[in-house]
């Protein structure tokens, strides 16, 4: 006599069930299944079978069937009848009834350690060595999706990160400054650091401060969140706008909140008129209140860090003020050999990056973009593949003008080293 009897799930058994899988834990280390996913699959009448002794239910075994394979979800057992063979007879009950209903294979993922293990070793299952289970975690809640609709966020794309060519100093410093700490808040507080709330990007237009805020949210699978200033202010006014929808922000999870031009509504408050200095005022509160939340990071940008501020960089408003600036030879040649690939151009990208010294990433999509079109139009006409050659590229760089400058990179470097915090 073992004690015990298994049968059927029946729906009365359900707070039984729930009640055994509290008792049943045995590792810190959560189910791969939730709950919910043992309880739904009861719901929806996939093969179960419980124990009970004296009508008590002390054990129960959960599965999922899909197609011709089915998973255990749950595997409870009170803990007095632990190593009586409960656990063989409930997975030989379940797998009998699974086989019987069309299923050639049976899986399950224990913790290390967890409850069953030893049964499913005793009923012929097997390990198999090698394996390792990859996980990620959506950040946005099914509640949250509705409020991030209404504030115009998005969810950006995967591999936005590794599509950003070139810009690898740029690149390792946002990775490993902001993304690390912010993607392992664990390991940086056992090392005493603080993961950031915000940060400042500046250089001069068209380097890239925008596509880096959303690479940076597509590398932490976070929400997107851009503010536009002047739609606040058509709607609610710009200071009372600020507030409100940054009191709308702090009920979200997790968002990378992304402020471009942030000098149209931070800049110097001297001489300026009340108005202005109320915003200001008002964006500085919001940046204290939306600091003091974890799981949020607020990218600024500014084309001329001199025009904000002084207030606005001070110590403990911004982790770091981040310098980006039109690329060098090496990150022009790897944005060249980007294009190029995709064009499938004949063509020397160390002589573009020569020859487009001072462009900034937009101006070289510029280039490659109408190159690629008249090769496009040509290979239309004549209904012969055409490829673009160096000489092509070489002959629209010559006919484009530098978003930067001389003037504007000397000041940029002039910026950099009074302003940047790295």
């Amino acid at each position: 006599m073992t004690g015990w009897r298994v049968r059927d799930y029946a729906q009365d058994d359900l707070e039984a069930v729930i009640r055994v899988d509290a008792e049943s834990g045995r590792t810190e280390e959560p189910p791969l299944f939730p709950l919910s996913d043992a309880v739904a699959a009861l719901q929806a009448l996939h093969p179960a079978v419980v124990a009970t002794a004296d009508e008590v239910v002390v054990g129960a075994a959960v599965s999922r069937v899909e197609g011709d394979r089915a998973w255990i979800l749950r595997i409870g057992m009170a803990p007095v009848w632990r190593q009586q063979g409960l656990g063989s007879d409930l997975i030989t009950a379940l797998e009998h009834r699974l086989f019987a209903g069309g299923v050639r294979t049976v899986y399950t993922l224990l913790p290390d350690g967890g409850t069953g293990a030893a049964a499913l070793h005793n009923c012929g299952f097997d390990a198999r060595a090698g394996l390792v289970l990859f996980e990620k975690r959506g950040r946005v809640t099914p509640q949250a999706v509705g409020m991030l609709a209404s504030l115009g966020a998005e969810l950006p794309p995967g591999g936005l990160w590794q599509k950003v060519a070139g810009m690898q100093r740029e690149k390792q410093l946002i990775e490993r400054r902001l993304v690390l700490p912010l993607a392992h808040p664990g390991l940086a507080a056992q090392h005493g650091v603080e993961p950031p709330r915000a940060v400042m990007l500046f250089g001069p237009p068209g380097t890239g401060k925008s596509t880096f805020a959303h690479a940076t949210a597509s590398r932490l699978g976070w929400p997107f969140l851009e503010l536009f200033p002047a739609r606040l202010a058509a709607e609610y006014g710009l200071a009372s706008g600020l507030n409100r929808r940054f009191d709308e922000i702090a009920r979200l999870d997790h968002v990378l909140v992304f402020i471009d031009e942030v000098e149209e509504i931070a800049g110097t408050r001297s001489g300026a008129d009340a108005t202005a200095v109320g915003v200001v005022n008002e964006l500085l509160k919001a940046i204290v209140r939306f600091r003091s939340q974890e799981g949020r990071l607020l990218v600024c940008a500014t084309n001329d860090v001199t025009t904000l501020d002084p207030a606005f960089l001070r110590h403990g408003r911004f982790d770091y003020v981040l310098p980006i600036g039109p690329p060098d030879d090496r990150a022009r040649t790897a944005l060249w050999e980007s294009y190029l690939a995709r064009a499938g151009a004949e063509a020397d990208s160390a002589v573009l990056a020569t020859a487009s010294e001072g462009f900034t990433p937009a101006d070289i999509a510029h280039v490659a973009r109408t190159v690629s079109q008249v090769q496009f139009e040509r290979t239309f006409d004549t209904g012969t593949r055409a490829r673009p050659t160096t000489e092509d590229y070489l002959a629209t760089i010559g006919g484009t003008r530098p978003t930067v400058s001389a003037a504007m990179a000397q000041e940029f470097a002039r910026q950099t080293e009074t302003f940047a915090r790295i």
